[in-house]
């Protein structure tokens, strides 16, 4: 029950900094996310505070009163937000071209040695079942793989 929440939220760009600082904290006070924030954004004290308000209001950040302070807390974990943005870029190209957003993203990060080798890991093992091409999954005319010329000679 609690991931499918999580798929629920939508976190947008400026949210996820407010959301970095809390996973990494765990608990946080608003001025501890405006501390942090504020050597990397240029961001207003309200700035930060709308955009935890919007994470409550979401159902990705827990709040309570510990004296005159309210201090926030994750309800969303950041593997399952991770996993869920993932998801979600592969879902915005057609499936052939997967293979090729994983190269760049692979490309592009910076691994560790055990990243590494945890990536050589898991593609040994999708290579066992992996098909020899991959096949198309956009409506003909969304993709290169079925032009708008391929679709008007559809059967409609």
């Amino acid at each position: 029950m609690q991931i499918e929440k999580e798929m629920d939220v939508v976190v947008s760009e400026a949210e996820w900094e407010v959301m970095r600082v809390v996973w990494a904290n765990r608990e946080v006070t608003s001025r501890d996310v405006i501390n942090v924030l504020h050597r990397k954004m240029d961001w207003k004290e309200s700035t930060i505070k709308t955009l935890m308000g919007r994470l409550v209001d979401k159902g990705a950040l827990n709040t309570k009163r510990k004296g005159r302070a309210f201090v926030y807390s994750a309800i969303i974990s950041e593997e399952n937000t991770v996993k869920h943005y993932s998801s979600a870029l592969l879902e915005r190209v057609c499936d052939q071209k997967n293979g090729l957003v994983v190269q760049h993203l692979v490309k592009d990060a910076i691994l560790s040695q055990s990243d590494i080798e945890t990536l050589i890991a898991q593609l040994e093992e999708k290579m066992k079942d992996a098909p020899e091409t991959v096949p198309c999954n956009c409506v003909p005319g969304q993709c290169d793989c079925h032009l708008i010329a391929d679709v008007d000679e559809l059967d409609w």
